[in-house]
């Protein structure tokens, strides 16, 4: 390229082809445009340009982050601004000023259109460079909060044992050595019939069970059962009241109680009356259902 040769300065289609083939690579038919233009510019040109895009991508490996918007745009800009100068400097024959634009007088140069292209070049790469020296924002700790935690109830009371049914307490009964067994026979009463039972007795506890099969049931409101414990040292006229009890409908088995309402001192024999509702304290014995003897 000659020094100040205005036919020097590239033209818009040779800039265009000459940034491509640095950054993109020209086509088969790009190339042969290419050719047809000033060989002996171009390849001064290509020269800058490849010299240019050497630098920047220099500057791009130590870890540049992406420019701003606003700054590749004003960069893009001022590379359009300076081509269209130079232009026109060359077809007025003044040179031009790489960092303002303006046409200067002054001592010829050579080669006046690359170095304002490497001005601009120079620009793009101070500028990447000082937005990488831009101190990183300091990390922002994470603050998690605490896993929320349920609070538990307090423990409740503890929950007592079920009680044990009658049928549990009649079978420990059994298992005594001095515990007597009684069993009941059925009477010709009404009630009776099919009816099985016995009687459980501690004399040493004084607790006792007695035990149906096949009794009729009863209505409250109408009447109820009654035993009757019959003491030796007693007068048999008057026997022991062991509670008043009712037979539930569809039941197959029952086991009472016996809450005897006297100490029984000898037991001799056991008795079912049927009674008004409440029991009475003295029976007729007019309504007898079972009986059974200690023998």
């Amino acid at each position: 390229m000659s020094g100040s040769d205005p036919h020097n300065q590239p033209d818009e289609a040779m800039i265009d082809l000459l940034i491509k083939q640095v950054t993109e690579g020209l086509s088969p038919d790009e190339q042969r445009a290419l050719d047809v233009l000033d060989s002996e510019a171009a390849s001064g040109h290509l020269r800058e340009l490849e010299r240019a895009a050497a630098a920047i991508a220099v500057a791009g490996s130590a870890g540049a982050g992406p420019l701003p918007a606003a700054l590749g745009q004003r960069l893009v800009q001022d590379a359009e601004r300076h081509f269209a100068e130079a232009r026109g400097a060359a077809q007025s024959g003044e040179p031009v000023s790489p960092r303002s634009g303006v046409g200067v007088r002054g001592p010829p140069r050579s080669r006046s259109g690359a170095w304002g292209w490497l001005a601009a070049a120079a620009c793009l790469v101070l500028a990447i460079m000082a937005w990488n020296r831009q101190p990183a924002p300091p990390p922002v700790a994470e603050v998690k909060p605490p896993p929320t935690q349920v609070a538990e109830p307090p423990p409740g009371p503890p929950v007592p044992p079920a009680p044990p049914t009658p049928a549990e307490e009649r079978t420990e009964l059994l298992a005594k050595a001095d515990a007597v067994k009684v069993t009941l026979g059925a009477t010709h009463d009404p009630s009776a019939a099919g009816m099985s039972g016995d009687v459980v007795w501690d004399q040493a506890t004084q607790r006792g069970f007695v035990r149906f099969a096949g009794l009729a049931p009863n209505d409250p409101a109408v009447h109820q059962y009654q035993l009757w414990i019959f003491d030796g040292a007693r007068d048999k006229r008057y026997p022991v009241n062991g509670g008043v009890f009712d037979i539930p409908a569809h039941s197959h088995e029952v086991v009472i109680p016996i809450h005897a309402a006297l100490q029984v001192i000898s037991p001799k024999a056991f008795a079912v009356t049927v009674e008004k509702p409440g029991g009475v304290v003295v029976s007729g014995r007019e309504h007898v259902v079972a009986l059974g003897a200690t023998g």
